[in-house]
């Protein structure tokens, strides 16, 4: 039987989620790379990509005063306003398999991928 990787449900349940699976990955990064602690990990969508946009992902020190704050224990998610709106609801995992390793989004907010699965369109 496959494991199960759960969500962790620290937030709202129409908030975005992340699955134990990625959060650890995500803090052996941190770790493996000296990030420091007061640096949150931040998720964005942007303009770009052939379906209108792309995530973007990586750890930052600096907070806006209109940056959503997720707490996931050791880990703080930050996301801006606009993009907060496009990743309400939706799930960050970490994938390792034979077909590729990374992280994946499952976003009921987006309507269209691009072939190569890293653009997006709402």
């Amino acid at each position: 039987m496959k494991e199960q990787n759960k969500e962790l449900e620290k937030n709202s349940s129409d908030s975005f989620k992340i699955t134990e699976r990625a959060l650890k990955e995500l803090l052996n990064i941190k770790k493996k790379n000296n990030i420091p602690d007061n640096f949150g990990f931040r998720i964005g969508i942007k303009g770009g990509g052939c379906s209108g946009f792309v995530y973007s992902l990586g750890f930052d020190a600096k907070i806006y005063p209109t940056d959503h704050i997720l707490d996931f224990g050791d880990l703080k998610v930050i996301v801006d306003m606009k993009s907060y709106l496009f990743l309400t609801g939706a799930k960050l995992d970490y994938i390792d398999s034979n077909s590729g390793t990374g992280f994946v989004f499952d976003n009921p907010n987006v309507k269209t991928t691009c072939g190569c699965g890293s653009s997006v369109a709402k």
